[in-house]
């Protein structure tokens, strides 16, 4: 997936309550729903791993 901002890689960031998207290049993060029409199959297989992704 690519960043929005800079295209540079977005990687899945899990903190201990939360589940982001950030960017690799410009550390721009993005929430779940704001990038879900993009998921790839790498990305969604990662995702669920994770038994609820809090939305905030």
């Amino acid at each position: 997936m690519q960043c929005k901002k800079c295209n540079g890689e977005l990687e899945v960031a899990r903190s201990c309550r939360r589940v982001r998207m950030r960017c690799t290049s410009c550390k721009e993060e993005y929430q779940i729903h704001e990038v879900a029409n993009e998921l790839d199959d790498k990305t969604v297989s990662i995702l669920e791993r994770y038994t609820a992704i809090i939305y905030d």
